[in-house]
């Protein structure tokens, strides 16, 4: 069990902030980000239950300002397709260790950074036609099965959204609408499996301020804040705790 200590709030309280401005303003993509960072002080198994409230905490926090501006077809495919997902997840997690959570967290991390820079250098060309919706089933079932493993649903969401064309605040509030009802159905199987206890509710109880602090944040950042610096920081996150992840999980 983890201590509440100094050293965990250091650590955890910039890493709730940064989940809430990213699932506030910029679509969620890189709010797993907080679970590499708390995986490097915590067991994985905590690291993704302690996270898991928050991110429902920040998801109340930022769907009223986004309501009713998404685009509910490509929604409902998304989270049609989690499902089974979702219950991919629970079955890997009961049949895993932490090592090969903290191999899996560290290699989505350090795996989204490699294609943004595939992508960013003409390495890897995006789609020129919209997706079918085959293929938003599909991806909805990648975003569950990330999600459920690493709070990494929003890469393989993102990668069908931004094929439909959506205008900025469509993407963002598709999004948030999306992972609102994944984070829902993720709570169930965490629940069954034991990953939450009283003492990852009492620190999140003490956190979510600072949730609801960085989703404020993020909705305002949504507007004004330019998209290239947000994401950097957030590359050099995951990239650094990716790779720490990754070298503790084989060492």
């Amino acid at each position: 069990m983890f201590e509440l200590n100094l050293m965990f709030f250091a650590v955890a309280i910039p890493a709730v902030i940064f989940a809430g401005i990213s699932k506030g303003g910029f679509g969620s993509g890189v709010a797993f980000a907080s679970s590499s960072i708390l995986a490097l002080i915590l067991d994985p198994g905590e690291a993704l239950a302690l996270m898991l409230p928050i991110l429902m905490v920040i998801d109340l926090a930022t769907l009223r300002p986004y309501w009713k501006r998404w685009s509910w077809p490509d929604a409902r495919l998304l989270m049609l397709g989690a499902v089974p997902g979702i219950v991919l997840g629970a079955v890997l997690y009961r049949a895993t260790d932490a090592d090969l959570l903290r191999l899996l967290i560290g290699g989505i991390s350090v795996g989204f950074v490699i294609w943004h820079l595939a992508q960013s250098q003409g390495w890897v060309r995006g789609f020129i036609n919209r997706l079918p919706p085959l293929a938003g089933l599909i991806a909805g079932l990648v975003a569950g099965f990330t999600s459920f493993v690493s709070h990494a649903g929003g890469p393989p969401a993102a990668v069908y959204l931004l094929s439909q064309r959506l205008t900025k605040t469509e993407f963002q509030a598709t999004t948030v609408l999306v992972f609102w009802v994944i984070n829902i159905a993720k709570f169930i199987p965490y629940a069954y499996l034991g990953m939450f206890t009283l003492h990852t509710a009492w620190a999140d109880l003490l956190l979510t301020p600072f949730a609801i602090l960085g989703a404020w944040l993020g909705v305002r950042a949504h507007f004004i804040l330019s998209e290239r610096l947000f994401f950097g920081i957030a590359y050099v996150l995951l990239t650094l705790t990716g790779s720490k992840l990754i070298w503790d999980a084989l060492a």
